[in-house]
């Protein structure tokens, strides 16, 4: 008997058989969302409970079998996938822990273990009559928290409620060498040293297996009015936030940004969806407001908007559910529009709120110069700084040869605004191994010398999803 079924044996006597994925039937579990990344893994192991991802975890290190944890393998980089080529790695995907552990209504926490996806969390906080405002519109009903967590998820709520780091009290991790941390603590104060769930939030699983969280949950909103906003340009709308936020406060939500390109998309790829507006526009905001006190949310917005100046070309506010959804639709069908277009040169980055007009502006400049034709899709939470910012050639075949030759050239134009803008080239999504290369030319040598240091003591076999962020 080979090393890798006598561990096979071994994991199934933790797991059952029916735990335990091989061959053919565990490919879609090493593809990644895109289908950019493709490895292999030994097996693919749903464990039922902590305990039993402990014992796995022990089992692989005993073996020397690197350990890919797995969440609803929604990441937009590759972290949560195995890597190609002769490593020996399993997969440890924890859709199968899916309990609410406990829901405490008073306090405003729930325990949840990793596997419960982000919907279903939602979902019962609005059952008893309060709000998680992790929202990740397109990929909520089949992302996990454990993921969300690795991946310090932001969304279209951050604006108001923060990422997913701050929406979190306490975690149970295992460790790279089995052992279980209980930090499930539901305090808001706790000041007894270091904070050590934030080494584990975005960390990418490369530190340790999120298992289980507590989460904080906030008032649910008792009104909710939503605006589409038309603008000339993106410089608009960075006044505009600033406005808004100035007259209206801690009611702004959400304050998303995207162009007539993402729209374009969207009408061509999405069915049942239609323009906003019967002229078409360069630039589109949609701005939703929520306040847990009854009060006239929409006719203060439009207030705001009809004092403004100029810049508004057109706008509607509505408090009605169905007609905001509609708008919603647009905006959070922009990347399966995308996808049907076909692939892209695709950027995630950040930059401070004030300097967002001027990286697209920058960027669209550099791009269009360099490369005749280029379409760029811009969108994204303007509210927080956060543009993704994508770019392809609107030619199926020529887009080919535009991707596979040129991805590298375009990465360092557009990082290069990032940089003299003094932003990030991951606001959301994190490294992965989309750009595990290129993080030290972008990061400050000291950081990546402490983030390897943390690395080495927590994980010293450098078993713990390999490959991935550093």
């Amino acid at each position: 008997m080979s090393l890798d079924s006598k561990l096979l044996v071994a994991i199934a006597a933790v797991t059952g058989r029916d735990g335990i994925l091989t061959g053919a039937t565990a490919t879609p579990y090493c593809t990644d969302w895109r289908g950019r990344y493709a490895g292999n893994a030994i097996a693919v192991v749903f464990p039922a409970d902590t305990q039993q991802v402990s014992d796995v975890v022990k089992l692989c290190v005993e073996n020397n079998v690197a350990i890919v944890p797995q969440g609803g393998n929604t990441s937009l980089c590759g972290g949560s996938v195995p890597l190609a080529g002769p490593i020996r790695q399993l997969v440890i995907n924890l859709s199968r822990m899916n309990r609410i552990r406990a829901l405490d209504i008073t306090n405003y926490t729930m325990t949840v273990e990793a596997g419960c996806k982000l919907a279903e969390v939602r979902e019962v906080a609005k059952q008893n009559n309060r709000f998680f405002p992790l929202g990740l519109t397109a990929t909520e009903k089949i992302c996990e928290i454990g993921g969300n967590l690795s991946t310090n998820a932001g969304g279209i709520g951050v604006l108001r409620y923060g990422n997913a780091r701050d929406l979190v009290l306490g975690l149970e991790v295992v460790l790279p060498d089995g052992r279980i941390w209980n930090g499930l603590r539901s305090l808001r104060k706790d000041n007894t040293g270091y904070n050590l769930k934030h080494l584990f939030i975005g960390a990418e699983g490369t530190l340790g297996i999120i298992t289980a969280a507590v989460l904080k949950l906030v008032p649910c909103p008792q009104v909710t009015a939503t605006a589409c906003v038309a603008i000339t340009n993106p410089e608009v709308g960075v006044r505009l936030l600033a406005h808004i936020r100035a007259v209206l406060g801690d009611t702004l939500s959400s304050f998303e940004l995207f162009s007539r390109s993402c729209l374009d998309l969207v009408l061509a790829h999405i069915p049942d969806t239609h323009e906003p507006f019967a002229k078409c526009h360069e630039w589109y905001l949609l701005i939703q407001l929520e306040d847990v006190l009854q009060r006239p949310l929409a006719g203060e917005l439009r207030q705001v908007l009809q004092s403004f100046g100029n810049g508004v070309a057109e706008f509607e506010t509505t408090t009605d559910a169905g007609t905001a959804r509609n708008w919603w639709i647009l905006r959070e069908s922009i990347a399966e529009a995308q996808k049907c277009a076909g692939a892209s040169i695709k950027h995630d980055i950040a930059v401070p709120v004030s300097r967002v007009a001027d990286f697209i502006a920058r960027a669209d400049v550099l791009l269009q110069e360099t490369y005749a034709g280029v379409r760029i899709v811009a969108f994204g939470h303007m509210g927080d700084g956060n543009i993704h910012y994508n770019a392809s050639m609107p030619d199926a075949e020529q887009n080919k040869l535009f991707i596979s030759q040129q991805e590298s050239a375009v990465n360092k134009l557009v990082y290069a605004v990032v940089r003299e803008l003094e932003g990030t080239v991951s606001a959301e999504h994190g490294i992965g191994q989309l750009k595990r290369k290129i993080l030290p030319d972008y990061k400050d040598p000291l950081e990546i010398e402490l983030m390897c240091s943390i690395k080495r003591l927590i994980d010293p076999q450098g078993l713990m999803n390999p490959g991935k962020v550093i």
